[in-house]
């Protein structure tokens, strides 16, 4: 019994010197060959090739209603999101594709500080290159980070929008590890509900309506603790990795209006 509970003790404490390697999965490689992605999406690095905080079109057709920095989920990175750009450039949007220290070509290692604090430079760098407004879209993990930059309230943000969310990282992790009593153990909380409790723009959250990483109770939660301007977007016979991102589908037009404040709603 003894043994058992020792070797136990043992498995707990490996998770929680390694658990960042169960959360975090960056594709990486060269500064030349994310170049090389790039250029192949007609893309550039911004705001430089020597100190890039993420990508951004080339030729944007037109970006006169603000810009949208999106932060992205937990795995691979910022270059398999043009979809973003598809779609909302064509509203009249510019999309910054923020990459995260640790991901791609960017040096450093994830983390909730080193993620939050490095997305709140990228949006002041954002505010100083292109002015307001600013809208910040999170994906899954990239909600916390959305969340983080609001709580910090260094930044002046017009909307967000949270993909697949979470009420906080404590939740979930402890959903898919209880064993490892992981509620207790998880030392990158991303407390979306208290980081975005004084939040009074605009939150748009969608939700997949078969979500098998983040249970549809834990965005619900985060839903129902916002005071403020919500609204919130179910797509039917969808999980995690399957929501609809065609550009012409009307959800993407939808969001962004409610999110500008173009159609006041009842809530």
């Amino acid at each position: 019994m003894l043994s058992i509970l020792l070797t136990y003790l043992l498995l707990l404490l490996i998770v929680f010197l390694f658990q960042r390697k169960m959360i975090y999965f960056p594709d990486t490689y060269s500064i030349e060959h994310q170049q090389q992605l790039a250029d192949q999406a007609n893309l550039k690095l911004w705001p430089s090739t020597d100190d890039y905080r993420g990508l951004i079109s080339k030729t944007p057709d037109t970006t006169g209603k603000g810009t949208v920095i999106v932060f992205h989920g937990n795995a691979g990175s910022a270059i398999d999101r043009t979809y973003y750009l598809d779609a909302l450039e064509k509203q009249g949007y510019r999309v910054i594709l923020a990459e995260y220290p640790g991901y791609a070509a960017r040096n450093g290692a994830p983390s909730e500080s080193a993620l939050i604090s490095d997305g709140i430079q990228t949006a002041k760098q954002a505010l100083n290159d292109f002015g307001e407004p600013v809208f910040l879209w999170g994906e899954s993990i990239g909600g916390g980070v959305v969340g983080g930059i609001v709580q910090s309230g260094q930044i002046s943000v017009k909307g967000i929008v949270l993909g697949m969310p979470f009420s906080n990282m404590a939740d979930v992790a402890q959903h898919h590890y209880w064993f490892f009593l992981a509620k207790w153990l998880i030392r990158d909380k991303f407390d979306n509900i208290e980081n975005l409790q004084n939040y009074s723009g605009y939150t748009a959250i969608l939700i997949a309506e078969a979500d098998e990483i983040i249970p549809n109770k834990y965005s619900l939660k985060l839903f129902e603790s916002l005071h403020e301007r919500k609204k919130i977007w179910v797509f039917k016979d969808t999980n995690h990795n399957t929501l609809p991102l065609n550009q012409e589908l009307l959800w993407w037009q939808e969001v962004m209006q409610f999110v500008s404040g173009q159609n006041e709603v009842s809530l």
